[in-house]
């Protein structure tokens, strides 16, 4: 069974970065598209970026591009998100999973990012 483990967040101030990290066990990484999630309080868990098995194509929602970064260890059972330009709106609880359109692993226990100042 697939475990995820995901680490990196923090309090950080408006404008200032974070890299989240994702451990991944018990599966072949390689074989899988992966993506981050995150939950803010009161609204629905959002996919925020995907990344195909290989790495060579991602994809993110509009309110995030050009400030994220997600990428991929394969060799390591890796997978990142740099966060630039934090937004208070970037606060939430963030995830690591299989692209939902493949089919979802047990969720981990997430990483809460608190962009304040």
């Amino acid at each position: 069974q697939v475990q995820l483990v995901e680490s990196g967040g923090g309090l950080v101030q408006p404008g200032g970065s974070l890299r989240l990290s994702c451990s991944v066990s018990g599966g072949r990484l390689s074989s899988y598209a992966m993506g981050w999630y995150r939950q803010a309080p009161g609204k629905q868990r959002e996919l925020v970026a995907t990344i195909t098995p290989g790495g060579d194509s991602t994809n993110y929602i509009d309110s995030v591009k050009g400030r994220f970064t997600i990428s991929r260890d394969n060799a390591k059972n890796m997978v990142y998100l740099q966060m630039n330009s934090l937004k208070p709106e970037d606060t939430a609880v963030y995830y690591c999973n299989r692209d939902r359109k493949f089919g979802e692993f047990l969720w981990g226990q997430g990483t809460q990012v608190t962009v304040s100042s």
